[in-house]
């Protein structure tokens, strides 16, 4: 019999805002059946519909970009270190700008933040295609354009993450709206490097950025189609740097978002950072093209479009406290067996292992966390998940693609992916403390029983400040 307090104990997704009682504590309410309906009920909401649509083909585009961006780059300098800077650029912004841009998306409409971030993107994606197909493109202009990309997604990211609660009425579809938007980032993870390969193999990286620009073009109308019912938001008499403070007191005063951050952080440092490398494994290790970066690359994506399937199919977070550790496990193991790799099979059966075991750890991760987040702080948590996912990776690719230039690739990536064994297993010690400071959370929300949980007002509660 599963302990009441434990984070894999039966928990449905919750029904009303963290900030408020559920009515239903305590009342018995069975769990909604799981499998495939409930994997997709977050698409029955017309506006999630649209964006699900829209984003599909738009992702598409993005990893098409990716792609295109690291080999123009490795062509054209035949550097690590470059690869890694370039890497770097286009992330670092998340690091330093996503705590401030927290705070904005609580106090914007972030329905209108991302119809402006969606053209910014698509500018930046139109000037990388006219640069390249003119071939005067250099890698000071690469960096660059990746950095007003790293600009923009800095407040794309926490702003789409927020956004997702105000396109799903129904707050019990939020797990399944989660795991699909995991779903659509991996299933356009496997199309679009295999499809930049085969463009790059065909004609050139350009025509890659071009097809991103145009895809902008399905978000920019789902977006704009949409019926939003304005969300109020509270008058804020209060400064950017306080409401920062608050946020990040939030944060690391609550042991389950701290230590869910802190792996996630980890991770993006020391292991997520293993793509910057795959062109040089294409290359000089497994001896291809692009096309053999495009199979590594899919590879990866099937097998975290498979791991976000079956996330989207539970029909609630059962388990899921013991899941992140054991991902992040998974994903370093991959990474380790991956560098000793010389052949391309054996290497994309062991990128489909550690994609599902990256893409486990971060769905599971955001699950979580918007599960017990508070919503008028949502803007600000989700800022440092941008934060420990995206503002982290770039230093993981700086230091991956100086590491690698030393001592090369795949003892680089090894390294890389013991560090994230040896974090699972410190996230595994903390998994007591994590459970007990969460149950009360989960009282107030009415998503464990109240007799189930009789003692849990002797625990602490989240601090609010």
């Amino acid at each position: 019999m599963q302990k009441a307090e434990d984070l894999s104990s039966p928990i449905n997704f919750p029904m009303a805002p963290s900030s408020q009682l559920n009515a239903q504590a305590g009342s018995g309410r069975k769990n909604p059946p799981g499998g495939w309906r409930f994997a997709l009920r977050a698409l029955a909401h017309r506006n999630y519909r649209l964006f699900f649509g829209g984003q599909s083909i738009s992702l598409v585009g993005t990893w098409m970009t990716r792609i295109a961006t690291g080999w123009l780059v490795y062509r054209l300098t035949h550097s690590a270190l470059l690869l890694g800077i370039v890497g770097f650029a286009g992330q670092v912004p998340a690091f330093f700008l996503a705590p401030f841009a927290g705070v904005w998306v609580d106090r914007w409409d972030r329905h209108r933040t991302l119809v402006v971030t969606q053209i910014f993107s698509m500018l930046q994606s139109f000037a990388l295609a006219v640069l390249a197909l003119g071939r005067v493109i250099n890698i000071h202009e690469i960096i660059w354009l990746s950095l007003a990309q790293g600009l923009i997604n800095a407040f794309d990211m926490p702003a789409r993450q927020s956004f997702v609660v105000e396109m799903v009425e129904r707050r019990e579809d939020l797990g399944s709206a989660i795991a699909l938007n995991s779903s659509m980032v991996n299933a356009a993870r496997l199309l679009g490097p295999s499809i930049a390969g085969l463009v790059i193999a065909i004609s050139s990286e350009g025509y890659c950025f071009l097809v991103d620009g145009i895809s902008y073009v399905a978000v920019l109308v789902s977006l704009l189609a949409m019926r939003i019912t304005p969300t109020p938001r509270l008058a804020h008499s209060t400064a950017v740097l306080q409401d920062l403070r608050e946020g990040w007191q939030y944060v690391t005063r609550f042991i389950p978002i701290r230590s869910v951050l802190l792996l996630l952080a980890l991770s993006s440092l020391v292991a997520m950072p293993y793509s910057t490398l795959m062109p040089i494994f294409a290359g000089a290790i497994l001896h291809g093209g692009p096309h053999t970066l495009g199979f590594l690359m899919g590879a990866s994506g099937l097998g975290a479009l498979v791991s976000a399937a079956l996330l989207a199919t539970r029909k609630s977070i059962l388990g899921l406290g013991t899941v992140i550790p054991a991902s992040a496990m998974i994903f370093g193991a991959g990474l380790v067996a991956f560098s000793f790799s010389r052949a391309l099979w054996l290497s994309m059966l062991l990128l489909l292992l550690a994609g599902g075991g990256m893409m486990q750890q971060m769905a599971a991760s955001n699950t979580i966390l918007q599960t017990i987040v508070d919503d008028d702080k949502r803007g600000r948590v989700m800022s440092f998940y941008s934060m420990a996912f995206l503002g982290m990776t770039p230093f993981g690719s700086l230091l991956e693609g100086a590491a690698a230039s030393r001592i090369g690739a795949p003892h680089a990536l090894m390294i890389g992916g013991l560090i994230c064994i040896a974090g699972a297993a410190w996230f595994t010690l903390q998994l007591p403390a994590i459970r007990s400071a969460v149950r009360p959370v989960y009282v107030r929300l009415g998503i464990l029983p109240e007799a189930a949980v009789q003692t849990a007002s002797t625990l602490l509660t989240p601090p609010e400040d």
